[in-house]
């Protein structure tokens, strides 16, 4: 109730105070706009021009400002466009010109007025019936004793006296009550989406660019260094297992005419070899797309690796429902560097791994026991799990505390 009370009276303020603040800016900007077209053939109308889409844009940035309160969600300010580096004053003077989000702003000073005018209307209405409505039988002890007054229940029908009229008032009070919230909320949103759509819906695009230009960056970023990481790893463990594997063989072939018994001892170590090379390839390709995450899905990789993982693990899966491979590939790397994570550094005795999905994000909950400190800075086990996760829009959080204990969430959008 006090959240629903809360909306209702933000909406209200946003509402009430707009139409205002739209009649103000509509006069001046249609003013303005028609006084500088008229006389931009003389240059006197130029100033005017820019003067007039200053005055929008200082409008603009208010409703951005009060979009906020409404639609839920931090305000977004559009780039307008700079002058050019060296640009003469003339140039400065008509850059505000040459920017579309002015227009904008500009159009949105005009248009806007309608919706500002029908949604402090219903704003009014919504407030005032429940109020004079609930209100009547304290007022109505005087307005029923007036001489040849009519009350609407008469009107209607219904009959007149005081009960009759302060039942029907009441009722009518109280159902435009329980409708204020709602009808106060759409009238808001409609304005407030008219604001939304020319004021920063362009700023919003801009940054939903951004956003993934930095994804893109960061997936080429997070591939590479696992490239690299799975290249040292290569180098310092299968291969130079290989090339020690040639070697012994090369030794027992040579031994095989001289000496049997030594050539068996020998090749028996180079088996033993060559199966310490195939697992340690298959740790590696687990690193990368493990056969499991693709065969069965997340619940049972995860599992698996809780299973591998020397700092005991409990596991609470509540989904199993199949996702993405981007998505699945994602949190199967997330998990899976951070309990490397746990088992090196944390010195933990427990470790709790739990997924689910929560709306439209799986997300993915790792704790520990441990000593802390853990954090995503470069040189540390958990560097690469930010751009790994930004290159599916996903975020990484860590609560690390020296002394822990240690909280690593892992949020993906899962559609």
């Amino acid at each position: 109730m006090r959240s629903l009370l809360r909306r209702l009276l933000l909406d209200t303020r946003y509402t009430l105070v707009g139409f205002p603040t739209a009649l103000i800016g509509f006069v001046l900007m249609v003013t303005g706009f028609c006084v500088g077209l008229g006389t931009a053939v003389i240059w006197l109308g130029v100033p005017l021009l820019v003067g007039t889409l200053m005055v929008a844009r200082g409008f603009a940035d208010a409703e951005r400002g009060w979009l906020s309160d409404v639609l839920k969600r931090p305000p977004v300010r559009p780039r307008y466009k700079p002058a050019p580096p060296g640009a003469g004053w003339f140039r400065r003077l008509v850059n505000p010109l040459t920017s579309g989000q002015s227009w904008l702003d500009l159009l949105h000073g005009v248009v806007n007025l309608p919706f500002a005018i029908l949604a402090f209307v219903l704003t009014v209405v919504f407030w005032v019936i429940p109020i004079s409505g609930l209100a009547w039988p304290l007022y109505g002890l005087v307005t029923s004793r007036i001489p040849g007054n009519v009350e609407l229940p008469e009107l209607l029908g219904l009959g007149d006296g005081y009960l009759v009229n302060a039942i029907f008032y009441v009722s009518v009070g109280l159902a435009f009550a329980v409708l204020a919230p709602f009808v106060v909320r759409g009238a808001a949103l409609m304005r407030a989406g008219l604001g939304r759509a020319l004021l920063t819906g362009v700023a919003e695009l801009h940054e939903r660019i951004d956003d993934l230009a930095q994804g893109r960056a960061a997936a080429v970023s997070a591939e590479a260094n696992a490239l690299r990481k799975l290249e040292r790893d290569i180098h310092d463990g299968p291969q130079q297992r290989l090339v020690s594997l040639a070697m012994e063989l090369s030794r027992a072939q040579r031994q095989l005419a001289k000496d049997p018994e030594a050539a068996r001892a020998t090749i028996g170590s180079a088996i033993t070899a060559t199966r310490e090379t195939l697992d340690e390839l298959r740790a590696l390709s687990r690193g990368i797309a493990p056969p499991i995450l693709s065969d069965r899905g997340l619940a049972p990789a995860l599992a698996a690796l809780a299973g591998r993982c020397t700092v005991p693990v409990e596991l609470d899966v509540r989904t199993v429902r199949r996702y993405q491979a981007a998505v699945e590939n994602a949190i199967y790397y997330a998990c899976a560097e951070t309990l490397t994570n746990v088992a090196k550094h944390s010195r933990a005795t427990s470790c709790t791994v739990q997924l689910d999905q929560v709306g439209g994000v799986l997300m993915l909950t790792i704790g520990d026991d441990g000593v802390g400190g853990a954090h995503v800075a470069k040189g540390h086990g958990l560097a690469g799990l930010t751009d790994r996760l930004r290159a599916v829009d996903g975020e990484l959080t860590v609560r690390s505390p020296d002394g822990g204990p240690t909280l690593v969430v892992a949020e993906v959008p899962c559609g």
